[in-house]
């Protein structure tokens, strides 16, 4: 089982968000908040290129690849995989709602086959020695919440998974985009507050719709760990009060200020690489939300940085006009 300390905090895995510049990012801001890369499907680990689509820095543990699939020796491939490349954790998709994962027949669509899920959970766990764990709804379409998520409680944790991560709403599989699937369906924790009850062995991680570190802390009387997903990316300064204020230690960075700075060296060394900077900047626009100088910040970055060639000059350009800003309000008041 994973340690209640691995899983106090943790940031979800996010298509197209929480690829290898982000979560190098993310952990300038926070050393204690467990990082999940994007989901691969078993063929892309198993058939793909790997380097480009697996690789990490050192820097990113503890860090967790989530896979999709439902072929469990296909999983347990992959899993393997992972685990040789060195992550710390492999996760299975059982809550994805989007067309891809309906036509490829897992991600939500497993929480109609518990005993599969188990099936797939006991393969990857014979093959590897890092923490497998299992992401999941609360239900799909009308299944009766408590039944669905109960169900397939019992047969992952029969199979050994190390921890269970619950959005706390059901996935609408027809009907309903995967956009509207994150926000229409209502949130209930009172079912994952119960399934922790039931389950008081097994680590039990919250997620959907927490916002703030005190909706954070409050949860976390009834629960194992917390997983953010959109907060921690669009206002990534959040992660800076993640080591204070749940774990009574300093943040890596001081500030926002102090995290861009700490993040030039990785972002010249992949501009070196020849990775455009906007791959790179483009986590970072939220970083300044809700303070003076954010739409200046977000503003530079997003038509400088995109452009061909852009250097890290334009990230350096951008930081000072946040300052310059917060500067002229400062002398203002």
């Amino acid at each position: 089982m994973l340690p209640n300390h691995k899983i106090r905090l943790s940031v979800a895995p996010m298509m197209d968000w929480t690829d290898r510049h982000c979560r190098f990012f993310h952990r300038l801001l926070s050393r204690r908040a467990r990082l999940y890369a994007e989901m691969l499907t078993t063929g892309a680990v198993i058939h793909g290129a790997r380097d480009r689509l697996l690789g990490f820095d050192e820097a990113e543990h503890d860090v967790a690849m989530q896979l999709g699939g439902s072929d469990p020796r296909e999983l347990a491939e992959a899993a393997r995989i992972c685990a040789d490349i060195g992550y710390d954790e492999i996760n299975l998709n059982v809550g994805c709602p989007s067309e891809r994962v309906q036509s490829g027949a897992f991600g939500a669509c497993l929480m109609r086959e518990p005993e599969l899920v188990g099936d797939c959970v006991a393969a990857m766990k014979a093959r590897v020695a890092v923490p497998v764990t299992v992401k999941c709804r609360i239900g799909v379409d009308d299944q009766d919440p408590e039944t669905a998520l109960g169900r397939l409680a019992e047969t992952v944790v029969a199979a050994g998974c190390d921890a269970l991560i619950v959005h706390a709403r059901k996935a609408w599989l027809k009907g309903l985009s995967p956009k509207e699937n994150r926000d229409v369906p209502p949130l209930d924790y009172g079912v994952v507050r119960g399934l922790k009850q039931r389950y008081a062995h097994v680590p039990v991680v919250l997620n959907g719709g927490l916002c703030g570190l005190d909706q954070m802390q409050a949860e976390l009387a009834f629960v194992d760990g917390v997983m953010v997903g959109r907060a921690a990316y669009q206002e990534p300064a959040l992660l800076l009060d993640v080591d204070p204020v749940l774990f009574g230690e300093e943040a890596p960075a001081a500030g926002p200020f102090a995290a861009v700075e700490a993040f030039i060296p990785y972002v010249e060394a992949r501009l070196s690489e020849g990775v455009p900077l906007h791959a790179m900047t483009r986590h970072l626009l939220g970083l300044f939300n809700g303070t003076r100088g954010a739409r200046a910040w977000r503003r530079y970055l997003a038509t400088e940085g995109a452009k061909r060639g852009a250097t890290i000059a334009v990230l350096r350009a951008a930081l000072a006009h946040v300052d310059t800003q917060r500067r002229g309000a400062d002398a203002a008041a």
